[in-house]
């Protein structure tokens, strides 16, 4: 089922202090390329499109990168609005079905996680998000973020780490009155009613948040 995708890169990066002083962070350099460059190759992997990407942060860097590609741009730099505001914001651009949405600032390893996401998707999901376990995680520094029970559902807890990929049925943010918000407050509400669901992922992955993560991020994909 091809679905739309929604890359987020409007955040100003500020945990890698000097490295996004000239650049947002999805422009920073690992192994050569841009990590806006690394979530699009996975893109282009899977079975999604329209593709859209929000801008904020030095946005003309971002669309001077883009200019031959068929992306569209969802502006933020009015205001910044968070995670699922900014999928609010951007869903004339990817319509009213499930939509896929990732981060740009990780590194992966093995099977397309678009695609492992896409395969283990069903109708009565309200999102499905990849998990990595603590052990395949690397350059994170949170304790983790949810288990998973025996019938998929998650739950609140310190154990698999949420890697930025999900599919999601938008819906659920004309629920939430404020502008700007994080996905975590959809999910809340969604893990409520029983319809929030994880996959593990069958792979490496690593959160580049910080500089420290860059060079095993690098290591990751010279492979």
């Amino acid at each position: 089922m091809t679905m739309p995708v929604m890359l987020f890169a409007a955040g100003k990066g500020t945990r890698m202090k000097t490295l996004t002083q000239d650049r947002p962070k999805p422009m920073i350099p690992v192994a050569g390329r841009p990590l806006l460059d690394h979530a699009l190759e996975i893109v282009d992997g899977a079975d999604v499109g329209p593709s859209v990407i929000n801008i904020h942060y030095l946005p003309e860097v971002i669309r001077a990168h883009l200019a031959d590609r068929d992306i569209l741009f969802s502006d933020e730099t009015d205001a910044l609005l968070e995670t699922g505001g900014g999928l609010r914001k951007a869903l004339p651009l990817l319509g009213h079905g499930p939509v896929v949405t990732m981060n740009t600032d990780a590194a992966w390893q093995g099977p397309n996680p678009i695609a492992a996401l896409q395969k283990a998707w069903q109708p009565e999901m309200e999102a499905l998000l990849l998990l990595a376990p603590k052990a395949s995680a690397h350059g994170h520094l949170s304790a983790g973020d949810f288990k998973i029970d025996k019938t998929g559902r998650l739950h609140r807890a310190p154990e698999m780490i949420y890697t930025g990929v999900q599919i999601i049925k938008p819906a659920v943010l004309s629920e939430i009155a404020e502008p700007a918000f994080s996905m975590n407050v959809a999910w809340d509400i969604i893990a409520q009613r029983g319809g929030l669901f994880g996959v593990v992922y069958d792979g490496q992955w690593c959160d580049v948040g910080q500089p420290s993560s860059i060079p095993i991020a690098a290591a990751m994909r010279d492979v």
